[in-house]
């Protein structure tokens, strides 16, 4: 009896700690990013480029506290647009015709996360969906690895920087076109503009294989921004 109790201790005792390191983690990850300081924030605008395959694609996202975010994507001269209104969300794209489509599920979800002005891991910390899982290596620093249960969708895990608190690296499974791929995405050079702190740069790989690479060329922090920006429909 007395080493059932025992071992039972110890467990309670490891969970504690891990709770702990785990909010701390979280808690700290939410300072280097400035989250309580985006409550100054009004409006966030970021011109970027997505190179892959050969191609240059300009891309801008719109976004306004809180909730609101839009991402206009260049491809050949055609526009793909996104956008979630605070409600809803929709896409309109060349590929689909002429009327805006309405977003569920994960591709809702991924819109949304294009948000600055949400914290996703400080949210998944809250909705009890995250835990620590040990340690990670990007680029040759250790990093805590963390896994975010989505839900609707398969889990993420994100890699925060053990010295700058930052999110290093983001990996999950992604279907493409039928066929479940992983992949990784290495965010790396972080500028603090006014407040708001973002990478400029995020490559995105699949088997140790690069396949794009976008790049934030200039981020604009409180320009005028009207709620009509991000309605479709």
């Amino acid at each position: 009896m007395k080493k059932l109790i025992f071992i039972l201790t110890g467990l309670i005792a490891v969970s504690v700690i891990n709770a702990q390191s785990l909010e701390e983690i979280v808690k700290k990850h939410s300072i280097a990013m400035k989250t309580d300081q985006l409550a100054n924030v009004k409006t966030i605008k970021v011109t970027a480029k997505i190179s892959a395959m050969g191609m240059d694609m300009p891309m801008t996202i719109y976004m306004k506290n809180p909730n609101k975010v839009k991402t206009v994507t260049n491809i050949n001269g055609q526009e793909m647009v996104s956008v979630f209104d605070g409600e809803k969300g929709y896409m309109l794209s060349p590929m689909t015709g002429t009327e805006p489509v309405e977003l569920t599920g994960a591709q809702l979800k991924q819109v949304q996360e294009n948000n600055a002005f949400q914290n996703s891991l400080l949210e998944n910390f809250k909705n009890g969906k995250l835990t620590l899982e040990g340690d990670d290596n990007v680029n040759g620093k250790p990093a805590f690895k963390l896994k975010a249960d989505i839900e609707g969708g398969t889990p993420v895990y994100m890699s925060i920087d053990k010295d700058s608190y930052l999110l290093v690296k983001t990996s999950m499974k992604v279907d493409q076109m039928g066929q479940i791929m992983d992949v990784d995405y290495i965010i790396s050079d972080y500028i603090d503009n006014q407040g708001v702190v973002m990478a400029k740069k995020t490559t995105i790989s699949s088997g140790g294989m690069e396949m794009a690479v976008m790049t934030n060329d200039n981020i604009e922090v409180n320009l005028p921004m009207e709620d009509s920006v991000f309605k479709l429909k």
